[in-house]
């Protein structure tokens, strides 16, 4: 086994009305440098320890094993992974996609799998359970997919994504995805699921059809979680009407939170400046989107600083 390198965007999820079903990959990554070893061991930056197991425990681990099974094997070869995170943990940039894919990249590599990136895409919701994350990180690009348990579908843009700018706004708190779940209704009106499916499906028509400003708008007009999870975000309502006075197209709530996001297509550096310092509380960050999704560099494309 040689070193090699993997690089896994991080993920920004559901875009408003999206649900569970579109996704965007983001210019913010979880790298993980591997190489031979007596034993399995994961360096994990000191900042996530708390939150990354350094042994089998970890996710990385577990699902590049549970990879490794749908092809035949039982163990993986021992390896060292030293982990550089720029993906914030538990805050709803897809940290835990990042891990799920990852390790089926992780897997494909040290068995020599060739697993296609549909193959991994579908390894990945059987793990995660949902599309909506998992399917930009190995894609790049915005994704909109379903997924039943059996049957997966979707639908990739990439085109003109790179004119706009993905602002992330993210709190210094975690918000853990079963705490979000959990605040949503068990049941919606008949009526309200039909006006939120329209929203959706006009989201997706704009996205389809680079209408930026309608995206935007329907990224707004999210009645599915929203209006739910926004109560677990203090300073919700104070960070958007920061983003309606810079001309923010659209915002939303990214996965469960509490990290929000909000789309601009004109973009200057004196912008970035006002916003950080109007949300100085926040770490303000001007994101670009990712078109390639999981990669993959063997030992001889790795610089010799990055060992």
């Amino acid at each position: 086994m040689s070193r090699f390198q993997i690089r896994v965007p991080a993920t920004s999820a559901n875009l408003g009305p999206g649900f569970d079903s579109v996704g965007i990959a983001l210019s913010k990554y979880v790298t993980l440098d591997c190489e031979p070893a007596e034993e399995w061991h994961f360096s994990v930056p000191a900042e996530d320890r708390e939150h990354i197991p350094s042994d089998k425990r970890n996710l990385i681990y577990k699902t590049a094993l549970a990879a490794a099974q749908t092809r035949g094997f039982d163990s993986l070869p021992p390896t060292h992974v030293t982990l550089t995170n720029d993906v914030p943990v538990a805050r709803g940039l897809g940290s835990s996609s990042t891990a799920v894919v990852g390790g089926i990249e992780l897997a494909d590599q040290l068995l020599d799998l060739e697993l296609t990136r549909y193959e991994k895409f579908k390894i990945a919701c059987d793990i995660e359970g949902h599309p909506d994350n998992v399917g930009p990180a190995v894609y790049g690009g915005i994704m909109v997919s379903n997924y039943d348990g059996e049957h997966l579908d979707y639908v990739h843009f990439t085109e003109d994504l790179d004119t706009l700018t993905w602002l992330s706004v993210v709190p210094d708190y975690h918000l853990e995805t079963e705490k979000a779940r959990s605040i949503l209704p068990l049941e919606i009106d008949y009526k309200e699921g039909v006006r939120s499916s329209s929203r959706a499906n006009v989201l997706v028509a704009a996205l389809a059809s680079k209408d930026w400003a309608l995206a935007g708008k329907m990224m707004k007009n999210d009645q599915w979680h929203q209006p739910y999870r926004k109560m677990l975000i203090p300073g919700f309502d104070a960070v958007t009407e920061v983003l309606e006075g810079e001309q923010s197209l659209g915002y939303y709530i990214s996965g469960a939170g509490p990290t929000m996001v909000a789309v601009f297509d004109e973009w200057t550096k004196e912008k970035e400046r006002r916003l950080q310092n109007k949300l100085s509380s926040y770490t303000v960050e001007a994101l670009a989107v990712e078109l390639d999704g999981v990669t993959t560099i063997q030992k001889n494309e790795v610089p010799a600083a990055e060992s």
